[in-house]
């Protein structure tokens, strides 16, 4: 199980492909906070609600300085196919090999359906334009998991 990041930890790099297959880095937020976002899989019902979510808010949170990257281990192809059948906004990378899912501490056993299984774990977390871990959720839910971010960073 990977371990869970704390607020004041430095904010794992990552480069990784977005829906067009461009690379999308943590550097490249940097003077600018961002909501990284993790979730288990693109065109499904709970991801897709958080997905819009994000989306829907996606101009009140840039208001405040907030820039949204949501990463799952779906490869560019799926994650294009994603963004244009839910009219998308947010900024989607693909992690395939998972490493920087395991690296933020969104990967490991977690319980569906009353059994341990290994696999994404649903997380938020906010990294501040310096890139430190401002604060971060893990087993988060997808409906209403951005209305409670927004509340929680008093926006």
């Amino acid at each position: 199980m990977s371990e869970r990041l704390q607020p004041g930890d430095t904010a794992p790099a990552f480069t990784l492909p977005d829906a067009d297959g461009n690379p999308v880095s943590l550097a490249d937020y940097a003077g600018r906070k961002v909501i990284v976002y993790f979730y288990p899989a693109a065109l499904t019902p709970g991801c897709t609600k958080q997905a819009c979510d994000f989306t829907d808010n996606l101009d009140l949170l840039a208001q405040h300085g907030y820039d949204v990257v949501g990463i799952s281990p779906d490869k560019p192809e799926k994650l294009a196919k994603f963004r244009d059948k839910e009219n998308l906004k947010v900024t989607l990378v693909g992690d395939p090999d998972k490493e920087i899912l395991q690296a933020y501490g969104a990967f490991g056993e977690k319980k569906m359906y009353g059994k341990t299984v290994t696999g994404v774990i649903r997380s938020t977390v906010v990294v501040d334009e310096q890139g430190k871990v401002e604060r971060a959720l893990y087993n988060v839910r997808a409906t209403g998991h951005v209305a409670k971010i927004i509340k929680d960073l008093g926006l």
